[in-house]
């Protein structure tokens, strides 16, 4: 096998956030359901010899050192593998807009690269690599929508019913360690079930960060305040400045405010999706 082209990488909500206490090390206890999207970044691999890394963006710019090269040295460092890969990444996921673009991608590539490269990892092996990449990767790897707990390893699979959202992403993203070092954020969220989810998993709980991302970006509140003037019930995604809404069946939304054309505002409407495109595609699925 030398190549392997248009291997997606599919955004995420966050459904709600709970943050509900903090490890001594820092890291933040949290609880959540991540909801797989049917909006994506496309990523094409070739085979290169002597373990070679190279990335050619697409799409918008990628940092130099990203999430992508970055997953694919540490598999060639967990393995010892000598294959190498050119790597284009077709962005189309904002930055920063706490819908786990970047994790998508570095867990894309574990899965491509070690089919690619022929290697045989099984899932719960790819999923210590990737958690050393961050949070939301296992996640991504698993490809089910899932109750999230701890600090983004204990992943349980959840049913969810089908669902259409808007999601709006204001021109300016947010750093998650910025909203996570802030002062004013709670921390002390009481620990919620699967089952009191289960009873409303459309209108549960909230975003602990939500607060301080309006302080930081206020164009947060004007996201969720033109949802609002929708009929809508907004809320933020993750730790960045995108925020979303159910939308009604056959329900579509109105025309975006005139001063966000040409500014950098993204609007879009996606659907759930049930499962990852590339489950399966580990060596075993077994803890999925």
């Amino acid at each position: 096998m030398r190549s392997l082209h248009d291997i997606p990488a599919p955004a995420k909500l966050n459904l709600f956030l709970h943050i509900t206490g903090r490890r001594a090390d820092g890291y933040h206890l949290l609880q959540s359901v991540f909801m797989l999207l049917d909006w994506h970044d496309t990523l094409h691999f070739e085979r290169r010899p002597g373990g070679r890394l190279s990335r050619e963006d697409l799409g918008a710019a990628l940092p130099a050192d990203d999430l992508v090269l970055r997953a694919a040295r540490a598999l060639q460092q967990a393995t010892g593998t000598r294959d190498g890969a050119h790597i284009q990444v077709d962005k189309r996921l904002p930055a920063e807009a706490g819908m786990g673009g970047g994790s998508s991608d570095a867990a894309s590539c574990l899965l491509a690269l070690n089919r690619l490269w022929q290697l045989g990892l099984a899932l719960p092996q790819l999923e210590r690599i990737g958690l050393t990449l961050g949070a939301d990767v296992p996640f991504f790897l698993r490809g089910r929508n899932a109750w999230v707990e701890g600090v983004g390893e204990r992943i349980t699979p959840v049913e969810l019913p089908a669902g259409r959202f808007a999601v709006v992403k204001p021109p300016r993203g947010l750093a998650t360690r910025d909203i996570f070092n802030h002062p004013g954020l709670k921390r002390d969220s009481d620990s919620a079930t699967i089952s009191g989810f289960a009873a409303d998993p459309w209108g549960f709980g909230h975003n602990d960060l939500e607060p301080v991302a309006r302080q930081l970006c206020p164009e947060v509140g004007e996201a969720c305040q033109w949802l609002g003037s929708q009929g809508l019930q907004a809320r933020m995604t993750g730790s960045g400045s995108a925020v979303f809404a159910l939308l009604s069946p056959g329900q579509s939304l109105g025309q975006a405010p005139a001063h966000w054309a040409g500014s950098g505002w993204v609007v879009r409407e996606c659907s759930k999706m049930e499962v990852h495109p590339l489950v399966g595609w580990a060596a075993s699925d077994d803890s999925v």
